[in-house]
């Protein structure tokens, strides 16, 4: 009988091996279709937010201009 008490749990790698099952068309088609949807949303706000920066940096810059003027 093996106790394994708490304290050595932090130090155990626990290593498994699964095989996993080649996909069906169809399922390889919807995976492709996920992953394309999760980096279109990706990029989409990145965009956003690049174009929140730049927005941010043009009011800054015309706040600087307009107070350099007075």
């Amino acid at each position: 009988m093996c106790l394994i008490s708490p304290h050595n749990l932090d130090d155990m790698k626990i290593l498994e091996i699964t095989t996993i099952k080649p996909l069906t068309p169809q399922q390889a088609r919807i995976d492709g279709l996920k992953r394309q949807k999760e980096a279109s949303t990706k990029a989409l706000q990145a965009e956003r937010d690049r174009q929140k920066v730049a927005k941010a940096q043009q009011t800054i810059a015309n706040t600087k201009n307009n107070q350099s003027t007075l």
